[in-house]
């Protein structure tokens, strides 16, 4: 695995259980040649809490990703390191334009609110009380969210 002191290797924290977000990290890990991200499907019945310290219910609201360094990155942050990391700094960079960035933000924070009920894993009666908690970063991670602060 490449290591790059600080950054890599990524490790990528997402819901396998998702057909959304496991088609996606499906084609990020083949663009993964140089092996800089390790992704951590945190549905599966293997996943250990204690091990990580990140509890599903929390993963569970906004995709997360521990840099080599520890420190912890959430929401569309996530996916400019993936980027920078596969050889995509250009979609990186340029996703840092500040309409493109406002429009990601906005775009991944309302995926994050529905994409239970987006992928068929939630009813529409649970939409209400779930989207509540959804979007919102875990206490432990508010370090940088990429979500919008004004909710």
């Amino acid at each position: 695995m490449s290591t790059i002191p600080g950054k890599y290797p990524l490790t990528v924290f997402f819901d396998g259980d998702c057909p959304i977000c496991a088609r996606e990290i499906s084609i990020l890990n083949l663009l993964n040649r140089r092996q800089r991200v390790h992704f951590v499907n945190f549905a599966d019945s293997r996943y250990d809490e204690a091990a990580t310290g990140l509890a599903r219910s929390d993963l569970g609201r906004v995709i997360h990703a521990r840099r080599a360094d520890g420190e912890m990155i959430l929401g569309v942050e996530v996916f400019r390191a993936i980027w920078s990391a596969v050889g995509l700094a250009w979609l990186a960079r340029l996703s840092r334009l500040p309409f493109i960035d406002w429009l990601l933000i906005r775009g991944y924070d309302w995926f994050a609110r529905n994409r239970l009920r987006l992928t068929g894993r939630l009813s529409l009666s649970d939409n209400t009380q779930e989207r509540a908690v959804t979007s919102q970063p875990c206490e432990r991670c508010r370090v940088k969210t990429g979500l919008p602060d004004d909710r």
